[in-house]
């Protein structure tokens, strides 16, 4: 008689090392899953609050009445757009700190991101009128990065640099080559901060400046984000300033 087959089991290691790298393992299965219920939770309801506001102030079924009406569901749109923006950043902040973020990166030609990127913010420069200045090189340069996140790191730059570059003042941005790295470096005319202050300014939530005087409006995730983006590429981010004398972002990444 043929003799059953047994199929070898393969004995569970209960050592406390292999213990813990299964308990880490669980604990970042339940955080994808819970990135993935919330972010289908808060985003469903806030598009539907975007969307009948939108058709609300467009008074696309015909006119409301009382003209208060149309300027209310204009607030309740902006109000939905910010709210919206900042659960994006908030989950955004999760994935690339749990290491959930899937970026695929590659090489780019980094014209190609600085002219995507820069007509992002000509509403704002016209708005504060701040001159951009792009300094651009002759030869093709290639980056070797994920091109969402490329566009995340030096949009939220740029967005940030012209914030706080007062009216009539002046946004520079270069290119620079160092060996095995590139750098793209976006210059501000703003006030600065101060040096002690730069660590902080990384760290989600973080304002550079007093929370009940500050221009901006933000949760202070933009520059967190952006490094978390450029660690995430095999690269880094670094700001130079000082009081009175602007703030400097270099953002290395390796060539392509």
């Amino acid at each position: 008689m043929p003799q059953p087959a047994y199929q070898a089991i393969t004995p569970i290691d209960r050592t406390p090392g292999a213990q813990q790298a299964r308990r880490d393992q669980a604990f970042e299965d339940q955080k994808r899953s819970f990135l993935r219920m919330v972010s289908h939770e808060l985003r469903t309801p806030l598009n539907s609050i975007l969307g009948f506001s939108e058709i609300l102030a467009s008074e696309l079924y015909g006119p409301m009445g009382a003209p208060q009406y149309r300027e209310y569901a204009e607030i309740i749109r902006g109000s939905g757009t910010k709210l919206l923006k900042l659960v994006n950043q908030v989950l955004e902040i999760a994935r690339l700190e749990s290491g959930a973020a899937e970026l695929n990166a590659r090489a780019e030609p980094l014209e190609c991101a600085l002219e995507d990127v820069t007509g992002q913010v000509k509403e704002d420069l016209a708005a504060r009128d701040v001159r951009l200045v792009v300094d651009r090189t002759a030869e093709e340069i290639l980056i070797h990065a994920d091109p969402k996140a490329l566009r995340t790191v030096v949009g939220n730059l740029l967005q940030n640099a012209v914030a706080f570059t007062p009216e009539g003042g002046e946004v520079r941005v270069r290119v620079e080559r160092h060996g095995a790295n590139v750098e793209i470096v976006i210059e501000d005319d703003g006030e600065g901060v101060d040096p002690a202050d730069l660590p902080r300014l990384v760290k989600p939530f973080e304002q550079g400046e007093n929370a009940l005087t500050r221009r901006g409006h933000g949760a202070g995730l933009g520059l967190a984000i952006c490094d978390l983006n450029c660690q995430a590429m095999g690269g880094k981010l670094k700001l130079i300033s000082a009081k009175g004398q602007g703030l400097t972002a270099r953002v290395q990444l390796p060539a392509g």
